[in-house]
């Protein structure tokens, strides 16, 4: 029992003590010298596991020099920090640039010769 009120109040601890989560990240490459490839808020559960964290004008700058902000937290848009300007291109803004192109004709679903009746097969 002892043992059980000790392990709780140690994992109790630990929680207090662990660091906060950084606001933003860099997910780094595995190239020569492992450049950022990716900037992620913080929580983002698609982020990688080789990642640094950074400040919030050292992640507006990587954003700014071309790389790629994370398509599902998306931070170049998170509310409460500056938005960095992306092109917007035409559906992203919900504007068309014109009428949508009619859609594919649908083929016809195959048949094989397996799936007719019997006699009907091959001579």
């Amino acid at each position: 029992m002892a043992t059980v009120q000790q392990r709780e109040a140690e994992q109790e601890r630990g929680r207090q003590r662990r660091p906060a989560e950084p606001e933003w990240f860099a997910e780094l490459g595995i190239g020569d010298g492992r450049p950022p490839i990716e900037v992620h808020a913080g929580g983002c559960y698609a982020a990688g596991k080789r990642r640094r964290p950074v400040v919030r004008d050292e992640a507006r700058r990587l954003l700014a020099s071309g790389v790629q902000a994370c398509s599902h937290c998306q931070p170049d848009t998170a509310p409460g920090h500056p938005r960095l300007t992306r092109p917007a291109g035409p559906r992203q803004c919900g504007a068309l640039t014109g009428p949508r192109p009619p859609a594919p004709p649908r083929l016809a679903p195959r048949v094989s010769l397996r799936s007719l009746p019997s006699g009907t097969g091959r001579p």
